[in-house]
């Protein structure tokens, strides 16, 4: 029987710290802080992602944010892809995203995980990032609901992906979307409550 070691060694273990280490740079915080908003853990959810970062009234910093984020889910796996193989980006991605949502620096505590998902999907499968951002966008719409169309997008990512034929990829998106799914557990409860805040479209007086 073929050892551990052998079938996921320290290549794979590297590509998942290495992943880990990118994705767990809180972009959030650093932008807020250096674009004069504060501590973004002191405001609205206390979430690091651009969703709270705009809860600032700073889009701009919400933007960077939500690019910043994006970057380091996509850039491990593109390095990983250009000098190794697919197998060690796939983990490096999964890397990213665990290290956004649970960041050592921050005592675990991150964000919910979509920016960096995406930035993975793209990398990996930019058809798949379509199709999700689509459902996202069509879910949003009609709901006007960020949560609810986080949760659907992360879903749609590994069922698009198995039907184009990809079951890596698709496994990988599975695992992603457990991620997303568990971190937007609270929001999940305030939608079955009927609590959950709504996006306005409307602009602010």
């Amino acid at each position: 029987m073929e050892p551990v070691a052998a079938a996921w060694g320290w290549p794979h273990l590297l590509a998942l710290v290495l992943g880990y280490l990118a994705g767990s740079i809180p972009f959030g915080l650093i932008v807020t802080r250096l674009g004069g908003a504060g501590d973004i853990r002191a405001i609205g959810s206390g979430n690091i992602g651009a969703t709270n970062v705009l809860r600032t009234g700073r889009k701009g910093l919400a933007l960077a944010t939500l690019l910043f984020d994006a970057a380091k889910g996509a850039l491990p796996v593109l390095v990983a892809l250009t000098w190794f193989d697919r197998e060690l980006a796939l983990l490096a991605g999964l890397g990213a995203v665990l290290g956004h949502c649970f960041p050592v620096w921050l005592g675990f505590k991150g964000g919910k995980g979509v920016a960096t998902a995406a930035g993975v999907v793209l990398a990996i499968s930019p058809l798949t990032l379509l199709a999700a951002l689509l459902v996202f966008l069509a879910a949003v719409t009609l709901t006007r609901y960020v949560s609810l169309g986080s949760v659907l997008a992360s879903v749609a990512a590994a069922l698009v992906a198995y039907a184009l034929g990809d079951p890596q990829a698709a496994l990988l998106f599975a695992v992603i979307g457990i991620i997303v799914i568990v971190k937007h557990h609270q929001n999940i409860g305030r939608l079955a409550r009927g609590e959950e805040n709504k996006l306005s479209f409307a602009k602010k007086p």
